[in-house]
């Protein structure tokens, strides 16, 4: 058994937060990259080129990456050898996302749903745990923004409607969202489960690095081929038409009723931050 205080925890979560408000993921500058180097459209190149410039004079000046710096979304695998000591670990998570809120000067987007009255410190964070094996706990800090997040979309589809019908839902999602969630997108899927873990599945999906493929063969054609019918919508960078509306597509799936086939579109915009630790 592996004794952890909770407040190496809450310092880890302090430093992602702050290196993902100002940082765009290397896989997500690869790919921007790469669409710039493709793409034929001149109003498109200009948009994809002034993100880039954006992003590195975030970098520079270390000022966030985008005005909207997200909800907190937190996964916390933990080992099940792992003896978690010190604060609760919810409070420690939340704790190290206020400060870095705070000293990053990071817009506090959180409110009541109702009231609409702001948190004051971007908390509570949404927070997943799983148990793992081992005594490590991997860290993934992902802050969602929602220019993109309200453009998602969770369908009950039929089981007959299979693969096509997947491939349909994800092109609809992002033909239906448009320039709105300020493409080009990172389109997260989740495939499988109940109502509620395919949401899941798909946000899960978007902390995988941009251009990796499913280590399952089906499952990794659904995904090139959703990203082919995308390309083709000419949305485009920023919606000024062009070869490159989404950086990638990432499905992830988990066995599901005989009667059911839920399906779940979580858009990211062209800001993709994340950040991974283990401790």
């Amino acid at each position: 058994m592996r004794k952890i205080n909770t407040e190496v925890i809450e310092k880890k979560i302090y430093e992602m937060a702050l290196h993902a408000g100002v940082n765009l993921t290397p896989a997500c500058k690869t790919a921007m990259n790469n669409a710039l180097k493709t793409e034929k459209s001149d109003a498109a190149a200009f948009a994809l080129e002034t993100l880039l410039k954006n992003a590195e004079t975030a970098v520079q000046k270390q000022m966030p990456v985008c005005q909207d710096t997200g909800m907190a979304v937190v996964i916390l695998e933990i080992g099940q050898e792992v003896f978690l000591e010190g604060k609760p670990l919810a409070v420690a998570v939340n704790d190290g996302i206020k400060r870095a809120y705070a000293d990053g000067y990071f817009r506090k987007s959180v409110c009541d749903p109702i009231t609409r009255q702001n948190t004051g410190d971007n908390t509570p964070a949404v927070i997943h745990t799983e148990i793992i094996a081992g005594d490590k706990i991997k860290i993934t800090f992902m802050p969602k923004g929602f220019g993109s997040e309200n453009m998602s979309r969770l369908y009950m589809l039929k089981p007959a409607q299979g693969v096509e019908g997947i491939i349909n839902a994800i092109e609809e999602t992002v033909k239906l969202a448009g320039s709105r969630p300020c493409p080009p997108v990172y389109v997260g899927v989740g495939i499988g489960g109940t109502f509620d873990t395919c949401a899941f599945l798909a946000k899960k999906a978007l902390t995988r690095d941009i251009g990796t493929a499913s280590p399952r063969g089906d499952i990794a054609e659904i995904e090139r081929v959703a990203l082919e019918k995308i390309n083709k919508l000419d949305i485009g960078c920023q919606g000024f038409h062009g070869s490159t509306t989404a950086l990638g597509v990432a499905c992830e799936w988990a066995p599901t009723h005989i009667a059911g086939l839920p399906v779940a579109v979580n858009i990211q915009c062209h800001c993709v931050r994340c950040e991974k630790a283990e401790l």
